[in-house]
């Protein structure tokens, strides 16, 4: 097997994922998994589509994430995974479909408008 790259998104976070046939091992920008991502519904995350598709010994997963905060990257890293997870076998789309794991939340944060304080709020409006 060949190394398969995918790439997932989430807000600003963009996640480059590269699988390669091991033991289970998942780095993060160099790190290891429960180093990068502390808590553990972050790493429940990013193991969900391996879970799922009862493939949690058998990639290497190597992952370069930028951007964002650890929930948009750990959101990130779960898409690419999906996709990857689909790419393998196309049996793997039906499990990971129903859960909403190959849908690409398009969500972003609202721009500031000029002469408003935040992107919808305004400023104090005095009548006299």
């Amino acid at each position: 097997m060949e190394k398969i790259h995918k790439i997932g998104r989430r807000k600003t976070a963009v996640a480059r994922v590269y699988l390669t046939e091991g033991k289970g091992d998942i780095t993060v920008n160099k790190r290891d998994l429960a180093s990068y991502f502390t808590t553990a519904t972050l790493q429940y995350k990013v193991k969900q589509p391996l879970v799922m598709t009862e493939n949690e010994t058998t990639f290497d997963i190597n992952v370069n994430v930028y951007g964002g905060g650890i929930t948009g990257q750990a959101e990130a890293i779960r898409l690419a995974l999906s996709r990857a997870m689909c790419t393998l076998n196309d049996e793997n789309r039906g499990i990971l479909k129903p859960e909403g794991l190959l849908t690409r939340d398009p969500r972003m944060v609202e721009r500031k408008k000029f002469g408003q304080k935040k992107a919808r709020k305004k400023f104090q409006f005095s009548k006299r």
